[in-house]
């Protein structure tokens, strides 16, 4: 019976714990799903970046053509645009920061 009662106590007073092997499979894990969703992540970054820059042609080409209604100049720059607040600088730097281009009249990337 005393040994039985010190198996239980024994039992009892042991500690839960990880073992190292579950530990490894719980790191192994979080490891493949980093894998797979950082890749997604700057694709997505990326998907974002482009999408902007097309907004960014379509309003520089919306405020060229406005300024060529408005003036007879057909060769429009960004110090135009800006000196005559069709744009803003913070618009022409990231426009530039994107290689946004204006040929004439066309505005390329």
């Amino acid at each position: 019976m005393k040994k039985i009662r010190n198996v239980f106590k024994h039992i009892k007073n042991k500690k839960q714990s990880f073992t190292l092997i579950e530990m490894a499979i719980v790191l192994f894990i979080i490891s493949l799903l980093m894998l797979l969703i950082l890749p997604n992540l700057n694709n997505q970054r990326k998907k974002a970046e482009n999408t902007q820059a097309e907004a960014m042609v379509s309003v520089i080409q919306t405020q060229v053509d406005l300024y060529e209604n408005d003036n007879d100049d057909k060769n429009v720059t960004y110090s135009e645009l800006l000196s005559k607040k069709y744009l803003t600088e913070k618009q022409i730097k990231k426009a530039q920061e994107f290689g946004i281009k204006i040929n004439g009249s066309n505005v390329s990337k």
